[in-house]
């Protein structure tokens, strides 16, 4: 079994090019088209960012385009509802790893959590980091903030952390609200310490969001709205990445 990746610590970017290092550039509406992904695949080799983050159909897609670069592929798993069954997500977190992904975005059960049922929670979310550290990828839970209250949102956060997951996430983008400094925040004082990185996704347009969710503690960001972000730092009078 693979060991597990390392999460960097992020500080806060003093450049277009680490900004972007942050970002995955992000496309998962479902009338996406493969010309879509390819123009998606392009803008994040590009600016060079961390990663793009795909629906699985498109993983192979994304990969192909991207050969050459330093750009990531992630898939997202049992999304956006994370209501599918473990060993169904971790056949889908597979198939992707096998197409080309190395980060998977799964969702956690958050009926499940709601109810109590903490140890079927973190089950699930292990069965699919040991699909993910066999293969030498990173992990991100998707807890979907908006749908929680604080406390839950405490053990959402410890779950992961039990679960050997590398990364919290706040949001699929989907359900009823973003990502927000606050939940950052508090998603950051339990995850950080023990290791894992945060990402925040969900609403974030444009450059003062993105860089409030990284002063929050925000180590990296999920976005479609790359392109704007990184030429409101050009404007600036920082050059963008692609320069």
């Amino acid at each position: 079994m693979s060991a597990k990746p390392s999460v960097i610590p992020a500080s806060m970017p003093t450049s277009a090019r680490q900004l972007a290092a942050m970002i995955d550039h992000t496309l998962l509406q479902p009338q996406a088209t493969p010309h879509d992904i390819a123009r998606l695949a392009d803008e994040a080799a590009r600016y060079r960012c961390h990663a793009v983050c795909v629906n699985p159909v498109y993983v192979g897609e994304a990969r192909r385009r991207l050969d050459g670069t330093d750009v990531r592929v992630c898939a997202v798993v049992a999304f956006p509802l994370g209501a599918t069954a473990s060993a169904v997500k971790a056949a889908e977190a597979r198939e992707a790893i096998e197409r080309g992904a190395s980060e998977i975005d799964m969702v956690m059960f958050i009926g499940g959590l709601k109810a109590g049922e903490d140890g079927w929670v973190r089950d699930d979310i292990a069965a699919v980091v040991a699909v993910c550290r066999s293969a030498g990828a990173l992990c991100k839970v998707i807890v979907e903030t908006c749908l929680l209250n604080d406390a839950e949102k405490d053990r959402a956060a410890r779950l992961c952390v039990e679960a050997g997951a590398d990364f919290v996430k706040t949001s699929t983008g989907f359900s009823t609200g973003g990502a927000t400094i606050e939940d950052v925040a508090r998603l950051a004082t339990i995850a950080r310490p023990a290791g894992l990185g945060v990402k925040a996704s969900g609403g974030i347009r444009t450059l003062d969001d993105a860089l409030r969710m990284i002063r929050a503690g925000a180590t990296r960001l999920g976005t479609s709205r790359t392109v704007d972000i990184l030429r409101a730092w050009s404007e600036r009078g920082e050059p963008c990445a692609s320069s």
